[in-house]
């Protein structure tokens, strides 16, 4: 039986995975109704210099990040999704997702990108889907194929 999902958490950050995984969320949203959460995290050890956060920068980080959840919650919005919720917050996404985001919304899916990691990173950054997976509260989904179930650069 297939779960009847209330509150799906898409996580994106402008990535080619992050996309599919998206498209899927805002099709699962539309076809159970349910609130779709559109989460951005923003990095904080990606932006922080020695002297700490550079302002000019971090300002720009942020406004980008504004557009692209902006474009994001635009497309859902255009696919029939009603209840739509953008979230950007910071920190270490793995954690801010799977720990503090999923639980403060009561997610009941993730539906996350594939890493493009290769090996050596993974062992040493980890990988952002492998951590929510093994520590999200709820079922998570890890997306590696569009809405045709064809993988990012298979030929068709």
């Amino acid at each position: 039986m297939m779960e009847d999902y209330k509150t799906i958490l898409s996580p994106v950050d402008g990535s080619e995975e992050s996309e599919l995984a998206f498209r899927k969320a805002v099709h699962v949203a539309q076809k159970n109704n349910a609130k779709l959460l559109i989460v951005h995290v923003i990095d904080t050890r990606a932006i922080q210099t020695p002297s700490g956060f550079e302002g000019n920068f971090t300002d720009e980080i942020v406004r980008q990040t504004k557009v692209m959840i902006d474009r994001y919650e635009s497309l859902a919005r255009e696919r029939g999704v009603q209840d739509i919720e953008t979230i950007i917050d910071y920190g270490s996404p793995k954690v801010m997702i799977a720990k503090e985001i999923a639980v403060e919304h009561k997610a009941d899916l993730i539906m996350i990108g594939a890493t493009g990691l290769n090996a050596v990173e993974r062992l040493f950054i980890g990988s952002v889907s492998e951590y929510v997976i093994r520590h999200a509260p709820c079922d998570v989904t890890v997306v590696r194929t569009d809405l045709d179930n064809h993988l990012l650069h298979e030929k068709k």
